[in-house]
């Protein structure tokens, strides 16, 4: 199994900045590409940032700009640097991993979110 935990979250002004941390542990052979995703009462969930581990990146349009995702490939973690905070980015935030498991399958998995609440 492959554990992922957020942490980083919480409560903040708007214009205020936050970071997300989220750790991958357990029996994999490697991570392909981990993430970020949120999800706000009564919508969808979306993705807000993504990395795989040649570098490259991807950002949902909302937060281009704003939001800045990095690895530390050794530590198996990810951030995610949150600044100019809007109260539209109040969400549950969940780390997602591809990961490629010690026989060779990939699998996805999900953390189990942590918080953001932007406040006016």
């Amino acid at each position: 199994q492959v554990q992922l935990v957020e942490s980083g979250g919480g409560l903040v002004q708007a214009g205020g900045s936050l970071r997300l941390s989220c750790a991958a542990s357990g029996s994999f052979f490697s991570i392909n590409a981990m993430g970020w995703y949120r999800q706000a009462p009564g919508k969808q969930r979306e993705l807000v940032a993504g990395i795989i581990s040649g570098g490259i990146t991807k950002y949902g349009d909302s937060v281009k700009g704003r939001f800045t995702i990095s690895r530390d490939n050794a530590k198996n973690t990810v951030y995610l640097q949150m600044n100019s905070l809007k109260p539209e980015d109040t969400a549950v935030y969940y780390c997602n991993a591809d990961c490629t498991s010690r026989y060779g399958g990939r699998y996805d998995y999900w953390g189990q979110g942590t918080q953001v609440t932007v406040s006016s």
